[in-house]
């Protein structure tokens, strides 16, 4: 036998976390038939209790503690302990009833009354928001975020968008006199999305609010129930022939159609037994107490751009440890794996998948934003690299031009080993600019080192065979050096007169063996006469 009435969630300490109270779940586990339940929402004081009580048709002795009756009042999430057994499609069905601990009371958080809210939600086939006198904006919002909260963090344990069934939403408001109106229309008209012809930030912020509560769709109605009398704090000492006769009747007509939209509790696909029930409220009850998650108070939007400012610094972390300069491929290839990754931490993170659409837009913005200003310093860096490269090459073939023993061996080392060092060091964008301006620097060097070295050489040549003329004269004394050198100075001097030119020298074959001879001298990787 079960007991009465037992909590199955209560609050932990400081209200602002939720636990299971072990007492009764037990029984509950042993039910073999699919379980439904039927809660019930709404603020602090507002009858919630109470209607339980009459649509169990219990007297506040027999049924849940009603808060002017008793010292305990509801606290966290208490259910009725005998099921009714109903008959659903042609199957057994158990129903329990839940009353929840109402929202907006003195000494808790946000944070708190939302995780009530939500997970009200999620274990309820039917979720019954009762509301006094009006629908308030605060109610819409309360009851959307309630919803995506339920909807996200179920969904994130079990890694996919929508694991379990929405319930069955029923407005119940408790006012005498509707103006007119009937409370279907009430309800119509206070989620109806508000025109935003001018692009009204608040009233944006309004209308995500309504798109959020599209999940419940068709599965909302609403209902008006009048006050049952008019003293309240007497109302468990009534029987049902000293209340409101339109309230007995309209509270047996609320009592056929809460009986007609229930059915049983479904979560990925099928209807859950007692024990499957109990794992399923753990879980839920785990996800919604891991970590920081958002309230009504702070906003989901304020949430998810805290999310979004800590995913951009991830990008953000990845592109400014790269070392720039890069390859314009290779910098993209970068930019793409830093964006996956900051998009998947996003996903796993964000809250909510309506208001995440235009955060994930918005992150992609800010991350391009960023992307934009690494390839202007990778420019910037491939530019300041290969300008530094290219001057140092400038400088190199400016100091090969000037060299006093002119070689054109050395030039050809200094010339391949610039554009080596060019080819392979300078990476990036610039890297095609400087390429162009390379090479028109490289082949004017070499043109003007050709031309002045043969007439360096020639010089050199004339200088060297009269310097030999004194030296095989008056230092050695030997006649054979001095008769070379005055064959090799008569030999230049008469050619260049001969021909008019020295350039046509240049081409001659004796010309080109001296060259050589020359070379052999003055360069090689062992011996360089220069230095």
């Amino acid at each position: 036998m079960l007991l009465l009435f037992f909590p199955i969630v209560e609050p932990a300490p400081g209200h602002t976390k939720l636990r299971l109270s072990r007492e009764g779940l037990e029984a509950i586990e042993k039910i073999t038939n699919p379980i439904a339940s039927v809660a019930v929402i709404g603020p602090y004081r507002s009858g919630k209790s109470f209607l339980l009580n009459q649509l169990l048709s219990l007297s506040c002795d027999e049924g849940f503690g009603v808060g002017h009756m008793r010292d305990t009042k509801t606290k966290g999430i208490w259910i009725w302990g005998t099921p009714i057994e109903m008959d659903i499609d042609g199957v057994k069905t158990s129903v329990f009833y839940l009353d929840t601990e109402g929202f907006e009371s003195i000494g808790k958080s946000n944070v708190y009354d939302d995780r009530i809210f939500a997970l009200a939600n999620v274990m309820s086939s039917v979720l019954i928001y009762n509301l006094p006198e009006t629908i308030r904006e605060a109610d819409i919002s309360r009851l959307s975020f309630a919803v995506e909260l339920a909807e996200e963090f179920y969904g994130r344990v079990k890694g996919q968008d929508v694991a379990f069934e929405p319930a069955k939403l029923l407005w119940l408001i408790q006012r005498d006199f509707l103006q007119g109106k009937s409370v279907q229309e009430m309800v119509n008209e206070a989620l109806r999305r508000v025109p935003n012809a001018d692009g009204d930030k608040n009233i944006d912020m309004v209308n995500q609010i309504r798109d959020s509560l599209a999940i419940m769709g068709d599965n909302s109605t609403a209902f008006s129930l009048p006050q049952p009398h008019l003293q309240r704090t007497k109302l468990c000492d009534m029987n049902d022939g000293e209340l409101d006769p339109l309230y007995v009747k309209k509270r047996d007509q609320l009592k056929e159609l809460v009986a007609s939209i229930i059915r049983p509790k479904i979560v990925q696909g099928k209807s859950l037994n007692g024990k499957e029930f109990v794992a399923f409220l753990e879980q839920i009850l785990g996800a919604l107490n891991k970590g920081e998650i958002p309230s009504t108070g702070s906003l989901v939007e304020v949430f998810n751009k805290g999310i979004l400012e800590r995913c951009v610094n991830l990008y953000s972390e990845k592109m400014v440890a790269l070392p720039l300069p890069l390859l314009e491929e290779s910098l993209r290839e970068s930019h793409d794996r830093s964006r996956d990754e900051a998009m998947q931490a996003f996903d796993q993170q964000h809250f909510g998948r309506h208001h995440a659409k235009k955060s994930v837009l918005q992150l992609d913005e800010e991350i391009q934003k960023v992307y934009k200003n690494i390839i202007m310093q990778n420019e910037y860096q491939s530019s300041k690299l290969c300008e530094g490269l290219y001057t140092k090459c400038e400088d190199m073939m400016d100091q090969l031009q000037v060299l006093r023993l002119p070689s054109m061996a050395k030039f050809n080392a200094g010339f391949l080993k610039c554009n080596h060092s060019f080819e392979h060091e300078c990476v990036g964008p610039s890297k095609i600019n400087y390429e162009q301006r390379m090479m028109k620097m490289l082949g004017k060097s070499r043109s003007l080192f050709i031309k002045e070295y043969n007439h360096r050489l020639f010089n050199w040549l004339v200088a060297f065979s009269l310097v030999m003329v004194v030296v095989g004269r008056f230092i050695i004394k030997f006649f054979l050096i001095e008769i070379g050198a005055w064959i090799l100075f008569v030999f230049l001097e008469t050619y260049t007169r001969m021909f008019w030119s020295a350039e046509s020298l240049y081409y001659n074959p004796i010309w080109h063996f001296i060259v050589a001879t020359w070379e052999t001298l003055v360069y090689s990787p062992v011996l360089d006469l220069d230095r």
